[in-house]
C-alpha cells in the first residue's frame, strides 16, 4: 500500500532542464572542523558519482599541496560525472585547475560593496578588466568555465548585468548566482534570476542556509529560470550551511515532478558516509534521511500508518533508502502493542496492561526498547 501521496494543490513545475553540481567535498569542507582525507574524499566522489551527480566539485586548487592531490586522484578515476574545481579570478588560479585535469573551473570574485571595500579594495572597473581577462584565459586553455559573483544577491543589479555580459562575451559557458551570506529570499531570488539570466547560457544558484531559506531559495531560482543548484550532502558546509543534496532532489522530485537524475534510492546510505566522515552527527528529525523521517510513536499516527503508510507519510521511505520504525514510549496506542503481538505468532492478550507498563516506562525513559518491551509481556502473562 506504499505510495507518493503529495498535496494536489502543488505547483508543477515548467523549467525541467535542472541539475545539480554538489560541492561537499569543497564547500561542504568548509564547514568548521570538518577535513576529509584524500581517501575520504575519493570514497565521496565515488558515493556521488554512484547515484547520478553529474558534476562534482572537488575542491579549491589554491588551498594547499594535499588539496591539489586530492582533486587531481578523483580526477582520474574516469567517473561519468565531471570535475569541478573552485578558482579565483586570477591566471595562476586557472593554471592550477589546468595541473588537476579538471573540466570545469568555477571562476569567481566578489562583487557588492562591502567586499569590494573593505575585501577586495579594487575599483569596479578593474573587476571588469579581470572579467575578460581571466574568462578568455580559461576559455583559451580548452577548459568549461563557469563565472560567478560572490554576494551577488548584495550586489547592484546594474553592476550585476555589466560584468555577466562581459563574461558571456569573453567566453563564459555558464554564470552563477551565489547567496553567500544566505540573506535574500525566494521572491528576491526569483526576481533576481529573471533579471540576470542570459539567452540560452545556463545559470546555477548556489544558496546558504543562514535564515532556513536555502532549499526555498534554491526551488525558487529554479522556478524563474536556473538551470544549475549547487548542493551539499545534509546540507553541510559555511555557518548554517548549503542547498542539502538529499532535501533538494527529494522536493524536486515527489513535490515538483522534476527529476534531477539523481538515484535517490541511494541519498540515506550517502548521507550515513558524509555524516561519519565529516563526524557531523545527522540530527534524528533531519528531514528525508534522519532517523525520525519515518518513526512513529503517537498512537493515532501508527494506527493509521499500520492501516495504510500514506496517512501519515507523503511517500514510502524505500523510496529514499530509508526504512520505517514504529515506536514505543509514553505517546504509544495499543494499534502497535496488538501489532507487535501478531508479529511474533502469540495470542493477542493482557493489550491494556502490557500498554500501561509501556507508558509508564516510556514517561520515566523516552524510549522503550524491543527488549523492555518483551519483558514487560512476559511479566504481564505471568501475573
Amino acid at each position: 500500500m506504499d505510495e507518493i501521496r503529495v498535496s494536489p494543490y502543488n505547483y508543477r513545475m515548467r523549467n525541467r532542464n535542472v541539475a545539480v553540481y554538489d560541492t561537499t567535498l569543497r564547500d561542504g569542507e568548509q564547514m568548521p572542523s570538518v577535513s576529509f582525507s584524500v581517501e575520504q574524499k575519493i570514497k565521496i566522489a565515488q558515493a556521488l558519482n554512484e547515484i547520478g551527480v553529474k558534476e562534482i566539485d572537488a575542491g579549491f586548487p589554491a588551498v594547499c599541496e594535499n588539496e591539489r592531490r586530492a582533486i587531481k586522484k578523483i580526477s582520474s578515476l574516469g567517473l561519468d560525472a565531471k570535475i569541478l574545481v573552485l578558482t579565483r579570478l586570477l591566471r595562476e588560479d586557472v593554471d592550477l585547475a589546468l595541473s588537476c585535469d579538471a573540466d570545469v573551473v568555477l571562476l569567481f570574485i566578489a562583487t557588492s560593496d562591502v567586499h569590494l571595500k573593505h575585501k577586495l579594495k579594487l575599483e569596479k572597473e578593474k573587476i571588469k578588466q579581470m572579467v575578460l581577462d581571466v574568462v578568455g584565459y580559461a576559455k583559451s586553455h580548452g577548459l568549461i568555465t563557469s563565472f560567478s559573483t560572490e554576494d551577488t544577491t548584495r550586489t547592484s543589479l546594474d553592476f550585476l548585468t555589466e560584468l555577466y555580459k562581459l563574461a558571456v562575451a569573453a567566453g563564459a559557458d555558464r554564470i552563477g548566482i551565489t547567496d553567500t551570506v544566505g540573506c535574500i529570499t525566494p521572491e528576491g531570488m526569483g526576481y533576481l534570476v529573471k533579471k540576470i539570466k542570459i539567452r540560452d547560457i545556463p545559470l546555477s544558484v548556489h544558496c546558504h542556509n543562514d535564515f532556513g531559506l536555502a532549499v526555498a531559495n534554491a526551488i525558487a531560482g529554479v522556478k524563474a529560470g536556473a538551470n544549475i543548484v549547487a548542493t551539499t550532502v545534509n546540507g553541510i558546509g559555511e555557518r548554517a550551511g548549503n542547498v542539502p543534496l538529499e532535501e533538494f532532489a527529494v522536493a524536486m522530485k515527489v513535490l515538483y515532478n522534476v527529476d534531477v537524475n539523481i538515484d535517490i534510492a541511494g541519498l540515506t546510505k550517502l548521507s550515513r558516509v558524509v555524516g561519519f566522515f565529516s563526524k557531523n552527527k545527522i540530527p534524528k528529525n533531519k528531514p528525508i534521511v534522519g532517523r525520525n523521517a519515518f518513526t512513529h510513536e503517537s498512537g493515532m499516527h501508527v494506527s493509521g500508518v499500520l492501516k495504510n503508510p500514506a496517512t501519515y507519510e507523503p511517500f514510502p521511505p524505500r523510496l529514499v533508502g530509508g526504512r520505517r520504525r514504529l515506536m514505543l514510549g509514553k505517546h504509544s496506542g495499543s494499534a502497535v502493542v496488538e501489532y507487535k503481538l501478531k508479529n511474533a505468532g502469540m495470542k493477542v492478550e493482557y493489550v491494556e496492561k502490557i500498554l500501561h507498563e509501556v507508558k509508564l516506562l516510556g514517561e520515566k525513559k523516552g524510549r522503550v526498547t524491543d527488549n523492555e518491551f518483551w519483558r514487560i509481556v512476559e511479566r504481564c502473562r505471568k501475573s
